[in-house]
Protein backbone atom coordinates (compact mmCIF):
# COMPACT_ATOMS: atom_id res chain seq x y z
CA UNK A 1 0.00 0.00 0.00
CA UNK A 2 1.17 3.32 -0.70
CA UNK A 3 1.33 5.80 1.53
CA UNK A 4 0.00 9.17 0.28
CA UNK A 5 1.38 11.54 2.71
CA UNK A 6 5.09 10.14 2.07
CA UNK A 7 4.50 10.94 -1.45
CA UNK A 8 3.44 14.41 -1.07
CA UNK A 9 6.27 14.98 1.40
CA UNK A 10 8.60 14.26 -1.38
CA UNK A 11 6.96 15.90 -3.97
CA UNK A 12 7.20 19.31 -1.66
CA UNK A 13 10.92 18.10 -0.56
CA UNK A 14 12.07 17.68 -4.37
CA UNK A 15 10.69 21.22 -5.02
CA UNK A 16 12.26 22.46 -1.84
CA UNK A 17 15.82 21.25 -2.32
CA UNK A 18 16.08 23.12 -5.94
CA UNK A 19 15.14 26.61 -3.77
CA UNK A 20 17.91 25.10 -1.50
CA UNK A 21 14.92 24.88 1.49
CA UNK A 22 15.41 21.54 2.47
CA UNK A 23 17.86 18.50 1.47
CA UNK A 24 17.92 16.71 -1.60
CA UNK A 25 15.87 13.54 -0.92
CA UNK A 26 17.38 10.69 -0.20
CA UNK A 27 16.21 8.36 -2.57
CA UNK A 28 17.86 5.01 -1.42
CA UNK A 29 17.32 5.62 2.12
CA UNK A 30 13.78 5.98 1.56
CA UNK A 31 13.98 2.71 -0.98
CA UNK A 32 15.31 0.94 1.79
CA UNK A 33 12.24 1.70 4.31
CA UNK A 34 9.08 2.08 1.70
CA UNK A 35 10.38 -1.02 -1.00
CA UNK A 36 7.46 0.20 -2.73
CA UNK A 37 9.23 3.47 -4.19
CA UNK A 38 11.21 1.08 -6.23
CA UNK A 39 8.52 -0.42 -8.33
CA UNK A 40 8.09 1.20 -11.70
CA UNK A 41 5.34 3.37 -11.27
CA UNK A 42 4.00 6.57 -13.80
CA UNK A 43 3.10 9.33 -11.62
CA UNK A 44 1.72 13.10 -12.62
CA UNK A 45 2.44 16.21 -10.07
CA UNK A 46 0.06 18.61 -10.22
CA UNK A 47 0.40 22.68 -8.82
CA UNK A 48 -2.39 24.71 -8.22
CA UNK A 49 -2.36 28.18 -6.01
CA UNK A 50 -5.15 29.18 -4.93
CA UNK A 51 -7.16 25.88 -6.78
CA UNK A 52 -5.19 27.49 -10.09
CA UNK A 53 -3.20 25.23 -12.39
CA UNK A 54 0.44 26.87 -11.76
CA UNK A 55 2.20 23.46 -13.25
CA UNK A 56 1.26 19.84 -14.55
CA UNK A 57 3.81 17.37 -15.37
CA UNK A 58 3.80 13.66 -16.01
CA UNK A 59 4.74 10.25 -16.98
CA UNK A 60 2.27 7.99 -19.09
CA UNK A 61 4.42 5.10 -18.94
CA UNK A 62 6.20 3.69 -16.22
CA UNK A 63 9.78 3.79 -16.99
CA UNK A 64 11.65 4.34 -14.19
CA UNK A 65 11.23 3.79 -10.10
CA UNK A 66 8.31 5.63 -8.31
CA UNK A 67 11.02 7.57 -6.24
CA UNK A 68 12.64 8.74 -9.36
CA UNK A 69 9.50 9.61 -11.57
CA UNK A 70 8.14 11.18 -8.81
CA UNK A 71 11.19 13.45 -7.84
CA UNK A 72 11.59 14.09 -11.94
CA UNK A 73 8.09 15.37 -12.43
CA UNK A 74 7.49 17.54 -9.26
CA UNK A 75 10.66 19.68 -10.57
CA UNK A 76 9.37 19.71 -13.74
CA UNK A 77 6.25 20.81 -12.71
CA UNK A 78 7.66 23.51 -10.80
CA UNK A 79 10.59 24.65 -13.62
CA UNK A 80 9.90 23.25 -16.64
CA UNK A 81 6.16 23.24 -17.54
CA UNK A 82 6.24 25.32 -20.62
CA UNK A 83 2.81 27.00 -20.01
CA UNK A 84 4.11 28.93 -16.98
CA UNK A 85 7.41 30.47 -15.54
CA UNK A 86 9.58 28.76 -13.00
CA UNK A 87 7.65 28.59 -9.85
CA UNK A 88 9.04 31.17 -7.32
CA UNK A 89 10.26 30.67 -3.60
CA UNK A 90 7.51 32.86 -3.11
CA UNK A 91 4.91 30.90 -4.75
CA UNK A 92 6.32 27.95 -3.50
CA UNK A 93 5.33 28.70 0.04
CA UNK A 94 1.43 28.71 -1.41
CA UNK A 95 1.39 25.69 -3.43
CA UNK A 96 -0.59 22.99 -3.04
CA UNK A 97 0.32 19.86 -4.33
CA UNK A 98 -1.55 16.56 -6.11
CA UNK A 99 0.22 13.62 -7.07
CA UNK A 100 -1.52 10.97 -9.19
CA UNK A 101 0.05 7.21 -9.76
CA UNK A 102 -1.36 5.79 -13.04
CA UNK A 103 -2.26 2.86 -14.01
CA UNK A 104 -0.82 1.45 -17.30
CA UNK A 105 -3.14 2.62 -20.34
CA UNK A 106 -5.33 0.33 -22.48
CA UNK A 107 -6.61 1.00 -25.89
CA UNK A 108 -9.81 1.62 -25.95
CA UNK A 109 -11.93 0.28 -29.28
CA UNK A 110 -14.62 2.14 -30.46
CA UNK A 111 -16.88 2.36 -33.60
CA UNK A 112 -17.74 6.29 -33.68
CA UNK A 113 -18.06 9.22 -31.37
CA UNK A 114 -21.48 7.74 -29.77
CA UNK A 115 -19.90 4.50 -29.25
CA UNK A 116 -16.88 6.24 -27.50
CA UNK A 117 -19.33 8.75 -25.42
CA UNK A 118 -21.29 4.93 -24.04
CA UNK A 119 -17.69 3.76 -23.44
CA UNK A 120 -16.03 6.79 -21.55
CA UNK A 121 -16.53 6.72 -17.96
CA UNK A 122 -16.14 10.40 -17.10
CA UNK A 123 -14.67 11.22 -13.31
CA UNK A 124 -13.08 7.93 -13.87
CA UNK A 125 -11.05 7.69 -17.11
CA UNK A 126 -7.86 9.28 -18.06
CA UNK A 127 -7.67 10.02 -21.47
CA UNK A 128 -4.90 9.75 -23.88
CA UNK A 129 -5.83 10.93 -27.56
CA UNK A 130 -3.00 10.21 -30.49
CA UNK A 131 -3.63 11.10 -34.17
CA UNK A 132 -1.63 12.12 -36.93
CA UNK A 133 1.71 11.90 -34.89
CA UNK A 134 0.29 14.01 -32.27
CA UNK A 135 -0.92 12.81 -28.31
CA UNK A 136 -2.77 14.69 -25.52
CA UNK A 137 -3.88 13.63 -22.00
CA UNK A 138 -5.88 14.63 -19.53
CA UNK A 139 -6.02 13.14 -15.99
CA UNK A 140 -9.33 12.22 -14.44
CA UNK A 141 -9.43 15.05 -12.55
CA UNK A 142 -9.80 17.10 -15.72
CA UNK A 143 -13.51 15.82 -16.03
CA UNK A 144 -14.33 18.03 -12.92
CA UNK A 145 -13.67 21.05 -14.85
CA UNK A 146 -14.68 19.64 -18.07
CA UNK A 147 -17.63 17.77 -17.25
CA UNK A 148 -19.09 17.41 -20.53
CA UNK A 149 -17.99 15.01 -23.18
CA UNK A 150 -17.93 16.95 -26.35
CA UNK A 151 -16.58 19.88 -24.08
CA UNK A 152 -13.60 17.56 -22.53
CA UNK A 153 -12.92 16.22 -25.85
CA UNK A 154 -12.83 19.18 -27.94
CA UNK A 155 -10.07 20.74 -25.54
CA UNK A 156 -8.35 17.26 -25.47
CA UNK A 157 -8.13 17.71 -29.15
CA UNK A 158 -6.69 21.62 -29.27
CA UNK A 159 -3.70 20.49 -26.58
CA UNK A 160 -2.83 17.92 -28.82
CA UNK A 161 -2.38 20.79 -31.60
CA UNK A 162 -5.26 19.27 -33.93
CA UNK A 163 -8.91 20.60 -34.28
CA UNK A 164 -11.08 20.41 -31.36
CA UNK A 165 -13.54 18.40 -33.97
CA UNK A 166 -11.09 16.11 -34.01
CA UNK A 167 -13.04 12.74 -32.81
CA UNK A 168 -14.26 13.02 -36.33
CA UNK A 169 -11.01 11.49 -37.62
CA UNK A 170 -11.17 8.86 -35.27
CA UNK A 171 -7.99 8.92 -33.09
CA UNK A 172 -6.40 6.27 -31.34
CA UNK A 173 -8.00 6.52 -27.40
CA UNK A 174 -6.39 5.09 -24.50
CA UNK A 175 -7.79 4.65 -20.96
CA UNK A 176 -5.97 5.14 -17.55
CA UNK A 177 -7.35 5.35 -13.85
CA UNK A 178 -5.62 7.68 -11.35
CA UNK A 179 -5.20 6.99 -7.35
CA UNK A 180 -4.19 10.37 -6.25
CA UNK A 181 -2.86 11.78 -3.22
CA UNK A 182 -4.12 15.99 -2.72
CA UNK A 183 -2.25 18.33 0.10
CA UNK A 184 -5.25 20.03 2.28
CA UNK A 185 -5.53 23.35 0.90
CA UNK A 186 -8.49 25.73 2.10
CA UNK A 187 -11.03 23.61 -0.23
CA UNK A 188 -10.16 20.70 1.98
CA UNK A 189 -9.01 17.37 1.93
CA UNK A 190 -9.34 14.13 -0.45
Amino acid sequence: MIDGKLLLSIARQAIASAFGLAPEVDKEALVARHPELAKEQATFVTLTIGGRLRGCIGSILPHRRLIDDLVANARAAAFEDPRFPRLTPEEFQRVDIEVSLLTVPQPLEYGDVEDLRRKIEPGKDGVILQLDGRQATFLPQVWEELPQFELFFAHLCLKAGLPQNCLAYHPAIFTYRVEKFKECDSAGCN
